[in-house]
């Protein structure tokens, strides 16, 4: 099992090889990340220019001043639908009750935004405008196979 690089970081800022995942509809980067809320780890966008990371929980984007950022070199982002994520597929979080959570993108709004992709809900879910978002088909955070 490899080893993903997770540091606690806050307000928007980031380590310096920070694994890019997309962009906001103004154009803003965004970063992925992690963040606890309510005893789930959720996978999370981090936007640097809003000093925030966001989480997709309960229906609605969860703001969070506190994350952790993922940096390294060697993620690619393939692509799923569905629920289903591919062979190599990062493991990011987990719910309350165990189920394993993966980090995946999808285009909403003119954005290219990071959210959850869980697997018994059958799709991907993004923090987006304060609401939470599915999409059935994604991209997932992997790690490149050798």
């Amino acid at each position: 099992m490899s080893v993903h690089s997770w540091l606690h970081y806050s307000h928007g800022a980031l380590p310096q090889d920070a694994v890019v995942a997309g962009h906001d509809s103004d154009g803003g980067t965004i970063f992925i990340g992690r963040a606890f809320y309510n005893n789930d780890l959720l996978p999370a966008k981090i936007i640097p220019n809003k000093g925030k990371a966001y989480v997709a929980y309960g229906g609605h984007e969860i703001e969070l001043e506190d994350y952790e950022a993922l940096s390294g070199q060697n993620y690619v982002w393939l692509p799923a639908e569905n629920g289903e994520v591919p062979p190599g597929a990062v493991q990011v979080g987990h719910t309350s009750d165990g189920e394993t959570l993966y980090a995946g993108r999808g285009y909403h709004a003119a954005s290219l935004t990071v959210g959850k992709v869980h697997p018994s809900h059958g799709c991907l879910y993004i923090p987006f405008d304060s609401e939470e978002v599915k999409i059935f088909g994604y991209e997932v955070l992997s790690r490149l196979m050798r």
